[in-house]
């Protein structure tokens, strides 16, 4: 499987949610672009937020956000 450009833009949203609140939540606004409006559409199409514009992160959600956010810890460089 590999990564489309649809799953990075989700992955980007997921990278945005803060994992230390999960009462913190995001919104995507109209003037998004619609590269980001989609994401965060089929996210919810997925169970993964609350709502169609954002939203609070549901369970599964959390468990993707927290999977997407140390990929992304993982694959950062590190500089010493």
């Amino acid at each position: 499987m590999a990564y489309t450009p649809e799953l990075i833009a989700e992955m980007e949203i997921l990278a945005l949610y803060n994992l230390d609140n999960v009462q913190e939540g995001i919104k995507v606004h109209n003037n998004a672009t619609n590269k980001c409006q989609a994401a965060i559409t089929r996210l919810h199409e997925k169970g993964l937020v609350t709502q169609a514009d954002g939203g609070y992160l549901t369970s599964l959600g959390l468990d993707a956000a927290e999977h997407a956010q140390a990929l992304l810890t993982i694959l950062t460089p590190q500089h010493a």
